[in-house]
């Protein structure tokens, strides 16, 4: 399975550095933030800073001194959630020297969480979302059926098997609850955390009430919003939003709720094979999700959400640009057959185009403008 896998975000990150002082990595713990930094930079001279090492650390107690030390190499600064107050100096040396190109900036919470970033590099600094590996990265190296079950984490989908990737995600999860959360300074008990985060296991692929949810977790309500938040902007949890559509039909509006990294899923099911996988109940609502991440994450100029109709009638993906729509059915099936609901939803909606997603070999038309098509070959422009 070892071999060389080239980030598909490699050329943004490229020009992105051609264009502006200071570029952010943002993306979970472990997901190849460093790596991808530092394969990006190549031979390229490059100062590497560590913020969760007290000697780097030490290193930037007088950052005027260190910039001017290094004002001829790019400087990387990695986890940089843990000092945001240091925005404020990286804004005063950007604005005496705005050369694109200056600072890599990786982090572990999205920019809402490292608010300070927003606030004080306005149109200083280019932001880029790294997720774990996605299919079409590590397709040449292994099957998609590997991914779904292990999820994308370098160090879970390159074990040497199952049974070694299994066990480093029960370290990355407990380690996120124990070091991550505390790290952004969050006061969230582990084992309240660790219920919450089970059960949203067990809610994956369903719509969220968050009055049965908060009640089932021990929590009030805002609480419980609370925790979701730290968890979807620590990359852990996608809430996608409900379609925002003029259907003459009543429409569901909560979000669904999904884990992000299907291996995560996995192990909070207990679920450590393939064959286990496959013969889980859980199985349809976690490729569901495993699908869909990939597809999101392909597209991010694309807007997401779903569209369920309150008798029942549902469309899994729903991709929004310039008035444009793209719709999506995920189904684990070799013959899939999409829903009387879906297709009442497409003569509603009018998609420029519709597609199943399924364990299938090859793509193959099923309808007028409908498509089966197995993940990896799935690409919109």
């Amino acid at each position: 399975m070892h071999g060389y896998i080239q980030r598909a975000i490699e050329m943004e990150l490229r020009q992105a550095l051609g264009r502006s002082p200071a570029v952010a990595i943002l993306g979970p713990r472990q997901c190849g933030k460093s790596t991808t930094a530092k394969m990006l930079l190549g031979d390229s001279p490059f100062v590497y800073l560590d913020l969760q090492d007290r000697v780097d650390r030490n290193k930037l107690t007088e950052p005027e001194l260190f910039f001017d030390h290094y004002r001829d190499k790019l400087i990387c600064l990695d986890e940089i959630q843990l000092m945001p107050e240091f925005f404020s100096v990286l804004r005063s040396e950007i604005d005496k020297d705005r050369r694109p190109g200056r600072f890599l900036i990786l982090g572990s919470a999205s920019r809402d969480l490292i608010r300070q970033s927003t606030e004080s590099l306005a149109g200083r600094i280019a932001y880029t979302d790294l997720t774990p590996f996605l299919l079409k990265e590590v397709s040449h190296v292994s099957s998609w059926s590997n991914l779904w079950l292990r999820g994308g984490f370098p160090e879970s989908f390159l074990a040497e098997n199952d049974s070694d990737s299994f066990h480093w995600r029960l370290n990355f999860i407990r380690t996120f609850m124990e070091r991550d959360i505390p790290g952004l300074g969050l006061n969230i008990p582990i084992p309240v955390m660790e219920r919450l985060w089970l059960l949203l296991a067990h809610y994956h692929g369903q719509t969220v009430n968050y009055q049965k949810l908060a009640a089932a977790a021990d929590l009030s309500i805002p609480t419980l919003k609370k925790y979701l938040s730290v968890l979807e902007q620590t990359y852990m949890v996608r809430l996608l939003p409900p379609m925002e559509a003029n259907l003459k039909k009543r429409l569901i509006k909560s979000p669904k709720l999904y884990l992000r990294d299907s291996g995560i899923l996995h192990t909070f099911l207990d679920i450590e094979t393939y064959d286990y996988l496959l013969a889980n109940p859980v199985a349809g609502a976690s490729w569901e999700g495993f699908v869909l991440e990939n597809i999101i994450a392909q597209h991010g100029r694309w807007r997401p959400s779903f569209l369920r109709t309150s008798n029942g009638a549902e469309i899994d993906l729903v991709l929004e640009r310039a008035g444009q729509h793209r719709i999506f059915e995920c189904k684990l099936s070799k013959a899939p057959k999409p829903s009387r609901g879906f297709h009442e939803l497409i003569d509603s909606l009018k998609p420029e185009s519709a597609w199943v997603i399924a364990p299938v070999d090859e793509s193959y038309e099923i309808g007028k403008g409908i498509f089966v098509c197995p993940p990896g070959q799935l690409s919109l422009k």
